[in-house]
């Protein structure tokens, strides 16, 4: 069975490194649908699948206020691959792991490339990668993306997650008490629409609501039996 792979991240994280590494020559360039956004698609094979891979464009966020933005989030939400490998820099794990919290936050089966591990050593940071994997629920794997270590066990924990059903130990995100009530009684209402929770996961559609995000609110009133 063919698996499609998203690999996402940061700008200057590494991310296409192993894009390249996974894919070699095996990759083509053109640009996403009505947008200039450059979509690099590849293929690979390990341990008798075929898997597809997809570059998504750098971010920081998913809030789609830039053409890179909407991309990224609107083909993992629309073309749901089997898995997402964020590719964050080991060395500014602050900055990578706010778009981190964001795909967790959208449910989504994930693993962590902790990439340019090397340069964090250098730095004087060492990061305990199984702590990390049960504290955020997802595997967790160390990677130097431009010398190609680390791919092996990467594609190992990719196939892992594939074969799970959804997003199995994903630790939920939690805003505080007072963020979260308001979530839940906005979930529960999401919940009662078949038209909505077929495609995305009530909580996350309910804080972008909240948040104010205007193609998830216009989003729902396409799709929505009862949108108010």
């Amino acid at each position: 069975m063919n698996l499609t792979v998203a690999i996402a991240g940061n700008p200057n994280c590494g991310k296409t490194s192993i894009f390249n590494r996974l894919t070699g020559t095996a990759h083509s360039v053109a640009n996403y649908p009505g947008v200039t956004v450059e979509q690099k698609i590849g293929r690979t094979t390990f341990d008798g699948r075929e898997i597809t891979l997809v570059d998504l464009p750098g971010t920081y966020s998913l809030t789609a206020f830039s053409a890179d933005e909407l991309v990224a989030r609107n083909y993992v939400i629309e073309s749901r691959p089997r898995v997402v490998v964020d590719v964050v820099d080991a060395a500014n794990l602050e900055r990578n792991l706010y778009l981190t919290v964001q795909y967790m936050e959208m449910r989504v089966p994930l693993v962590i490339a902790l990439n340019m591990i090397d340069v964090a050593e250098r730095r004087g940071l060492t990061v305990d990668t199984a702590l990390m994997s049960r504290l955020l629920g997802v595997p967790v794997v160390a990677t130097i993306g431009n010398r190609g270590a680390g791919m092996h066990e990467l594609m190992q924990a990719v196939v892992s997650v594939a074969d799970q059903t959804g997003a199995n130990g994903l630790r939920a995100v939690s805003y505080g008490h007072e963020v979260e009530t308001e979530v839940d009684r906005l979930a529960a209402v999401i919940a009662r629409e078949n038209a909505i929770t077929s495609r995305y996961p009530a909580n996350w559609v309910a804080v972008k609501l909240i948040e104010g995000d205007p193609l998830v609110r216009r989003r729902v009133r396409e799709i929505a039996e009862h949108p108010d």
